[in-house]
């Protein structure tokens, strides 16, 4: 039997993603995280209208929790439903767990989802990050340095 690699980042489908976390923090490091979800609240996520955009992630009595993320209720569920903005647990090990504690008790860090995914097998999964919060300075820059690999490339386009 062939073994089956073990993929790195987000492969299957896409559910949610968080745009603006690469604009607003230097990502440190990334993690996989599971979710614990309802019934209702996957079938929203298939449907693509969650929202992680305003929502991070904390470690609460050994158990980390994803807060103020956004899965609309489901519409075919109309007897058991779900609350749009409740906290759902992200399924961690201790190590990993440790490691968001230690990191999140640094002054300027914080813990943010960038995106909630299907894998191969159809789980949920979350992709967090350790990440530190930008300065303005620090956006203003990145965005120069967008702007002008964007235009080296138009030039370099039109040159051949």
């Amino acid at each position: 039997m062939a073994k089956k690699k073990k993929s790195k980042g987000p492969s299957g489908q896409t559910a949610a993603q968080n745009r603006k976390a690469r604009h607003d923090y230097h990502i440190l490091e990334t993690l996989e995280a599971g979710l614990i979800l309802k019934g209702s609240e996957v079938k929203s996520l298939r449907g693509g209208r969650a929202s992680i955009g305003e929502s991070y992630a904390d470690v609460k009595n050994g158990e980390v929790f994803l807060h103020n993320a956004y899965i609309p209720e489901f519409e075919g569920a109309h007897i058991v439903s779900h609350k749009p903005r409740a906290d759902r647990k992200l399924l961690l090990h201790k190590r990993e767990i440790a490691k968001l504690w230690d990191a999140t008790q640094r002054k300027g860090m914080t813990v943010v989802p960038l995106s909630i995914y299907f894998n191969d097998r159809g789980l949920a999964k979350a992709e967090i990050a350790i990440a530190e919060g930008k300065k303005h300075y620090d956006k203003r820059d990145a965005q120069k340095t967008k702007d002008w690999n964007r235009q080296k490339q138009r030039l370099i386009r039109d040159l051949s």
